[in-house]
């Protein structure tokens, strides 16, 4: 499967925003958007411009494309996931992204970053109601449990990982038990509660891929 591997900060200098692809390591002030670097490529300044419609609906699907870790393909078939399913697409796309089992052990803690959550599953460190699952892009449902298994649960990544929730807690459609290193999916999210992603206008995602 096809991935990028190259500096993550590139692409939030690209966008001109933080995607926490690092999580949250990006809060630091060594962030180059902190530091108002310029965005990557040739002559920079000239493209800082007027954008276009097109250029602005592109960036802000690049942007929300980038935040979750995913391809184009990827994106492009969850989107088409989301067209068919009742109610607004925008918000459709969203909740789909956020079922996502790598983008799940994320936020449940058990990881550090996306980047690092999608290692756990495709090494099989990750189990869906007791079911080993190794598929990043599995789709949770209301009310199932996902929980670290094997050897990893002696992972110093994610002990160090799982910290975090004793600062800042998880999101609010989610459980998680620190010292059992389990978690439970309890409902589909609401699109105003994933707030890290508050800035994104999902709208001008689904005006793009409309034309």
């Amino acid at each position: 499967m096809a991935r990028y591997i190259g500096p993550v900060c590139r692409l939030c200098r690209a966008e001109g925003r933080k995607l926490f692809l690092k999580g949250d390591r990006c809060r630091s002030d060594k962030c180059p958007i902190n530091k108002k670097r310029l965005p990557p490529g040739k002559a920079p300044k000239t493209r800082l411009g007027k954008k276009s419609e097109y250029a602005v609906q592109l960036r802000e699907k690049q942007a929300l494309k980038r935040n979750y870790g995913l391809m184009e393909q990827q994106f492009r078939n969850t989107f088409e996931k989301a067209l068919g399913l009742p109610g607004k697409t925008g918000d459709n796309l969203i909740i789909l992204l956020e079922r996502r089992l790598d983008n799940v052990v994320y936020r449940l803690r058990f990881a550090s970053s996306r980047a690092q959550a999608r290692q756990l599953v495709n090494h099989g460190h990750i189990a869906v109601n007791g079911k080993r699952v190794n598929i990043a892009s599995y789709l949770v449902r209301a009310g199932d449990v996902i929980s670290v298994i094997g050897a990893a649960k002696k992972m110093e990544s994610i002990r160090q990982a799982l910290e975090e929730v004793q600062k800042s807690g998880v999101m609010p459609w989610l459980e998680v038990n620190a010292d059992e290193m389990t978690g439970r999916f309890v409902t589909n999210p609401q699109r105003q509660d994933v707030t890290d992603i508050a800035d994104i206008k999902e709208q001008l995602v689904v005006e793009l891929y409309s034309k």
